[in-house]
């Protein structure tokens, strides 16, 4: 070969050489962040708010069900995200419900903005709402008719609100007309940390103030910790209290999930006074603590009633991905953190990846998610004014930003929908009002009414 020839040859083989080195280089950058994880969370970034990937697509659908909703002929779930676990349901229906879509026109209406985490609300006259704003720990009245919001009530507890931490929850007493009682959960600084305190006070006459407001319980021990307050609030048919709490999250003062000596990652169910009931299922434990009716569970973020069984349901978060949907038995342990249908952040398997509930001696969820909608306040639909929703359950998604409507048959979800997924919003609650407006909350400071169109 000559001189000439080799150095052509050479030169060939470099650009060669460059050429394909460029294409693996491509090849690396376009598959980076492409496993569908996300990063531990920071909540705002913490762990509500970046709890897993977001799915934000419409449910299409073409043939209906016996309710006139509207189901996708070919079964296809309202999930469109690869999942991120490699785990399979404990039964068919367990996840990945096939997508639904409501037949009734419907007008969506924003009746405030811009007023910071709303993080509870409830009605307390028609069309009258208490809405708790987390951070500030005020407390306001909103009118949805009036599109009105009201100064902040004063009388209000002092919060911890770093983190998730602040003005949580809120509902009125049973008889509120007669005792004006209103009941706040927050996050309270105490010795050792902060814990989920619940309180009560009296709304005064003219709406100003909260009077004689003290803190009824305190679901001990304190934690030095920002994360998994719970803090949800329902009353049962004997005016007696359900509060949930989280399990403050950080390993491994999480895996007080599993003592009955804590008050970490329970629902609890306690008198009006904050004793314990006396029909709980551990009062005669000597080890357990009398207040505790269910435990194992993670952060409890929305809790209500089926108005057709009765059944109480709550919702809660999993780790990265693994949100379930319970129904709550006294005494049931629903497993957390000992099994899970979601992983660590960091990807890791949880407890060697042990996924099955029932195996274990634990309680199955009725349903999980995954990829997660990182799901918070929730609501039964229990009124006739959209028919075809009726004891529909609504759950507010945070990162996944809609809301998921859920149609139940017996125990075993058979549907869902996703509302609003172009809003962008992260839900934080849902109510159902006395006339059959679908109200949800966000952590923008936006509430929303849904009715059906010509209401």
């Amino acid at each position: 070969m000559t001189k000439f020839s080799w150095s052509r040859f050479m030169l060939l083989a470099m650009l060669i050489f460059i050429l394909a080195l460029a294409a693996c280089s491509s090849d690396d950058t376009s598959n980076e962040g492409s496993t569908g994880e996300s990063d531990p969370a920071t909540e705002e970034s913490t762990d509500d708010s970046a709890e897993e990937p977001t799915d934000e697509s419409d449910a299409e659908s073409e043939e209906g069900t016996d309710e006139g909703t509207e189901e996708s002929a070919d079964g296809e779930s309202a999930e469109t995200e690869p999942k991120i676990t490699e785990f399979e349901p404990a039964f068919p229906e367990q996840t990945r419900a096939p997508a639904i879509v409501t037949e009734t026109e419907l007008n969506e209406e924003v009746i405030v903005d811009g007023l910071g985490v709303l993080w509870g609300m409830a009605e307390f006259e028609p069309n009258r709402l208490l809405v708790t704003q987390r951070d500030t720990a005020e407390l306001l009245i909103v009118n949805i008719n009036e599109f009105a919001v009201s100064e902040p009530i004063e009388g209000t507890p002092e919060v911890n609100n770093s983190g998730q931490g602040g003005l949580l929850d809120v509902a009125i007493a049973p008889d509120f007309d007669e005792s004006r009682m209103v009941f706040l959960t927050f996050s309270q600084d105490v010795e050792g940390g902060t814990v989920t305190a619940l309180g009560k006070g009296a709304l005064s006459e003219d709406e100003s103030s909260l009077e004689n407001f003290e803190v009824i319980f305190q679901a001990e021990p304190a934690y030095d910790g920002d994360l998994h307050y719970g803090g949800r609030i329902i009353f049962d048919d004997e005016d007696n209290l359900f509060l949930t709490t989280g399990e403050r999250s950080d390993d491994p003062i999480r895996e007080r999930a599993q003592d009955l000596d804590a008050y970490l990652g329970k629902v609890i169910h306690i008198t009006q006074d904050g004793e314990a009931v006396e029909s709980n299922p551990f009062v005669e434990d000597e080890n357990a603590l009398d207040g505790i009716y269910s435990y194992g569970h993670r952060n409890i973020q929305g809790i209500d009633y089926h108005p057709e069984t009765g059944d109480l349901w709550i919702v809660e978060f999993g780790p990265q991905s693994g949100d379930e949907l319970n129904i709550i038995e006294p005494g049931n342990n629903y497993g957390w953190p000992i099994v899970s249908y979601g992983i660590e952040y960091s990807g890791e398997l949880i407890n060697d990846g042990i996924s099955e509930h029932e195996a274990q001696g634990f309680i199955e969820p009725r349903y999980y998610w995954d990829p997660t909608s990182a799901p918070s306040g929730m609501a039964f639909y229990d009124n006739d004014a959209i028919p075809e929703w009726e004891n529909n359950l609504f759950i507010g998604g945070l990162v996944s930003s809609y809301i998921a409507r859920i149609v139940i048959e017996g125990d075993t979800i058979v549907g869902e929908e996703r509302l609003l997924t172009d809003e962008g919003e992260r839900f934080r609650d849902i109510l159902v009002t006395e006339e059959g407006a679908l109200i949800a909350s966000t952590d923008g400071g936006v509430i929303y009414k849904i009715t059906a169109a010509g209401e």
